[in-house]
């Protein structure tokens, strides 16, 4: 007696794969939504640092004092806060004028020389910083500090709560010491960890 060799899956099969896979997706699903949240913070808190290097940067190349500013908005209407992730570098006051494009070769006008909009990969993250102007002088220093360091803060509240206070998200810090020194720290560690502020 010949049987028939079986190709393929039966519907019972089908099912208990369909019904793993669901249940592995439901398991996934809020570790990975946690992760995108938590990115947005890094996101924004990298996109400050490497902001305050550059204004630190070009003003030991110019020679000349640079502002980084954080800015509420990038349009012609753009005032300066310390609750906003959008940010201008420039030689000047961008009051006003966050809408010009950067020229970094323009070296007479108290032009932009860089921007970023908070939109750029870190939307839901919330800046809160002591000042929105650190000024950098020729020599790599902070000029206009009220106190060293000058913080800002980076949370995300749609994403919950920092770890400090019992939360998931790994909320940063960016401090500035009047000596020019520019570094992002976590809030939630201690010392010894070189990451903890």
């Amino acid at each position: 007696m010949r049987t028939r060799e079986q190709r393929g899956l039966t519907m019972i099969e089908m099912m208990i794969g369909l019904t793993i896979f669901t249940m592995l997706l439901l398991v996934g699903v809020p570790s990975f939504s946690a992760w995108i949240q938590s990115s947005q913070i890094r996101n924004s808190a990298e996109s400050i640092q490497n902001g305050l290097i550059l204004a630190r940067a070009e003003a030991v190349q110019r020679n000349k004092t640079v502002n980084f500013q954080l800015v509420d908005s990038l349009t012609a209407s753009c005032a300066i806060s310390t609750s906003a992730g959008n940010w201008v570098v420039s030689r000047g006051d961008p009051t006003g004028k966050c809408d010009v494009a950067p020229d970094p070769t323009d070296t007479v006008s108290p032009g932009t020389i860089q921007k970023r909009s908070n939109n750029e990969g870190s939307r839901n993250a919330v800046v809160a910083a002591d000042q929105g102007t650190i000024t950098f002088n020729g020599l790599g220093r902070a000029t206009n500090l009220a106190a060293s360091p000058a913080s800002i803060n980076i949370t995300n509240p749609s994403g919950g709560t920092c770890v400090s206070a019992s939360g998931q998200m790994r909320c940063l810090r960016v401090d500035v010491t009047t000596a020019g020194q520019v570094r992002a720290c976590d809030p939630a560690l201690s010392a010894p960890d070189t990451r903890a502020c």
